[in-house]
């Protein structure tokens, strides 16, 4: 591989390296010739989201910088030798996108879906339904799956399917983690019918603690992201090899969460639940046993 691009690839790993997440990214389980590209989905997603979130701008700024994430995006990969980007990292991370694109045939579709649902983090702060929680999660968190199965020489079907539930259930469990993060930025993501259905009122969320209708919520939140895991269980049993094991592993640590979440009595605000160091040797203790148990190992209720 060239120099300039064995660099941009290192640009990507590093920033897969500094950022905590509920699931491996590019981990030493995937198989070598896979991290660099799955490194480079992950950086690009991660720069889109910081645009979406990170800094101080206004709403029109995050959009025209996003606007422009996702055309720099189509001149590198209409032009291996255009550098587009406003600084040196973003050039290093569309550099190798682009080449990641054209080894792998990616489609391109999928990363303007990434940058078209952290634009809408920029205007929508609120949803009415599920529908539209799974409409955003489609475009936020669907497209990477597809994109690692791709990277890894699968386009099926089946497989997509059972992988957008998995990546859905993935960015659920993150809502749920993060309500209260969230709400500082003025985001909710549990749906308004939820919410109503349980009692539960956003102006009780400003004295910084749950109440039981908002518990309530989230226990049905949940419930509905369990049965999306459930879902999502075929792609980690379909795929073989080491991404098998990385994408069991990854279904671990998102049903790990939601364990814990029901273990605090549902209140994200006083006990956020998180991955750690401590939770390593469950992980992997339940990721041997996960064939010989044939699938049968359950969330804790």
């Amino acid at each position: 591989m060239p120099r300039d691009l064995e660099r941009a690839y290192a640009t990507c790993e590093r920033i897969a390296r500094a950022h905590y997440e509920n699931f491996p990214v590019a981990s030493r389980l995937l198989p070598a010739p896979m991290r660099p590209h799955v490194a480079a989905v992950y950086a690009f997603a991660r720069g889109a989201d910081d645009l979406a979130d990170e800094g101080e701008r206004t709403g029109a700024e995050r959009l025209r910088l996003l606007a422009a994430w996702a055309a720099n995006l189509r001149e590198a990969v209409a032009d291996p030798d255009a550098t587009p980007g406003h600084d040196d990292e973003e050039r290093q991370v569309l550099a190798a996108v682009a080449h990641s694109i054209a080894e792998r045939r990616l489609p391109v579709s999928l990363f303007e879906d990434l940058v078209s649902a952290f634009s809408q983090d920029v205007t929508k702060r609120r949803y009415a339904d599920w529908s539209e929680v799974f409409d955003y999660c489609r475009r936020s968190a669907n497209p990477v799956g597809r994109l690692v199965l791709r990277i890894a020489g699968y386009d099926d079907p089946g497989l997509d399917r059972s992988s957008d539930a998995l990546c859905t259930a993935l960015q659920l469990a993150n809502f749920w983690q993060d309500l209260e993060g969230d709400w500082r930025r003025g985001r909710v993501y549990v749906p308004r019918e939820e919410l109503e259905a349980s009692g539960a009122r956003e102006e009780d969320l400003d004295r910084g603690a749950l109440t039981p209708a908002w518990r309530l919520a989230l226990e049905r939140a949940s419930a509905r992201t369990r049965d999306l895991f459930g879902e999502g269980r075929a792609v980690c049993d379909l795929v073989g090899g080491r991404l098998g094991w990385e994408l069991r592993l990854t279904w671990l640590g998102g049903a790990r969460i939601l364990e814990r979440l029901a273990r605090h009595g549902y209140d994200a605000f006083a006990h956020r639940p998180t991955l750690g160091w401590w939770d390593a040797p469950v992980l992997f203790w339940r990721l041997l046993w996960w064939r010989v148990k044939n699938g049968e190992w359950r969330m804790e209720n």
